[in-house]
């Protein structure tokens, strides 16, 4: 059951006059999988004379931190300050259920902003998620699960950025996001780390690790679409940014039991020297069918056409395999709020997720020597407050 805590402010003059009422809310998620995938190595693979050299592995049976969903807790709130006009804030940490561990050396490291929302749309000050996030949230049709949706890969290790000023507004149909983010405090592109942590606000070369972007979503409750834009200035030495660019669109159609999507991302990541780290154009179609009223199941394909990709900012181009993956997911609803599910994945040229050096090896998914597919199971319980 939600947890709301309301707070009724009431300052008082003489004349005894309420001048502003607050609420504050807190809410979450648990979800723990159990997991087994098999062709894992058991660490990152390390770069030798400009190689990757794989660690090695082999199948890993065990509990993860995340499933469907990531594991947070959070609080939200409000203060209305009158003439249409209110104060807002959220404040919103992940940990593993596993372990009770946090996720980030950060207490609040999935959101942590402040603003204002008026007639026109909201104004947020804070860490946040990028325009390119909203944009295509209602187009994936795994719904940026973490196993297993390529999401890295999709809207860019930046996707969650620091620093950020960000304007969100619906008009009727039509919704618009736009940001910018004086340093996105991603620390690292490819394999290679970025000055003072990818933090930016460097003084003397403001453009570093800086980002920026907006999208425009159109929705009338049964067709959808999305267009996207992004950018980021990555830096590895200071006062020379890289260049990360992607632009994209996706189209939805609800059928009633089924609903039926299907997008495009074009991406160039640059280093300072103009040599690419990776320049693809990546695709995604899926549907999501309610086979009963408790039962969802969900069925997706991503596939990436890589142009040209690199290990760092001198090694030599090469064009990898193309990576693919199919997602299956099965949810099963116990309550409003409780849901068991199966999901599965296999992806081929890439671990999972389309793990690989241009994204980081953020997901986990190591690759091992000479692999080239890999298979993932796990079945959880998720929970929401």
């Amino acid at each position: 059951m939600k947890t709301r805590v309301l707070v009724l402010s009431a300052l008082t003059s003489m004349g005894g006059t309420a001048l502003a009422q607050s609420s504050v809310t807190m809410y979450g998620v648990l979800d723990t999988p159990i997991e087994y995938v098999n062709n894992v190595a058991r660490g990152v693979p390390s770069v030798v004379n400009g190689q990757l050299v794989p660690q090695p592995g082999g199948k890993r049976f065990s509990m993860v931190t995340a499933g469907l969903s990531s594991p947070r807790w959070g609080l939200r709130g409000q203060e209305t300050l009158g003439g249409g006009l209110s104060a807002l804030f959220v404040l919103e940490g992940g940990f593993g259920v596993d372990t009770g561990v946090a996720t980030s050396n950060r207490l609040f490291g999935r959101q942590a902003y402040v603003g204002l929302r008026g007639p026109y749309g909201r104004l947020t000050f804070g860490r946040q998620y990028t325009s390119i996030f909203e944009g295509f949230s209602n187009f994936t049709p795994t719904r940026y699960a973490v196993l297993y949706e390529p999401i890295a890969w999709q809207l860019g290790v930046n996707y969650r950025s620091d620093n950020m000023v960000k304007y969100l507004g619906t008009f009727g149909r039509l919704t618009a996001s736009a940001h910018y983010t004086f340093g996105a405090g991603t620390g690292v592109l490819g394999t290679t780390a970025l000055a003072n942590g990818g933090g930016g606000e460097t003084p003397g070369n403001f453009r570093d690790n800086t980002g920026y972007g907006a999208s425009l979503t159109y929705t009338d409750g049964k067709f959808g679409a999305t267009a996207v834009y992004d950018e980021w200035r990555p830096t590895i030495t200071t006062g020379q940014p890289g260049r990360v660019r992607k632009f994209g669109g996706a189209l939805s159609y609800d059928f009633g039991a089924i609903k039926a999507m299907a997008g495009y991302r074009w991406n160039r990541s640059s280093f300072a020297n103009s040599n690419t780290l990776i320049r693809d154009d990546y695709w995604w179609a899926g549907v999501n069918y309610r086979a009963m009223p408790a039962l969802g199941l969900s069925l997706a394909y991503f596939y990436a056409d890589i142009k040209e990709a690199r290990l760092n900012a001198t090694a030599p181009g090469t064009e990898p395999a193309n990576p693919w993956q199919v997602t299956f997911i099965a949810d099963y609803d116990l309550s409003k709020r409780t849901d068991v599910y199966l999901t599965t994945a296999y992806a081929r040229n890439a671990g999972l997720n389309f793990d690989s050096s241009p994204i980081s090896f953020a997901n986990g998914y190591f690759p091992t020597a000479g692999q080239k597919g890999m298979f993932g199971v796990a079945i959880g319980v998720r929970h929401r407050f």
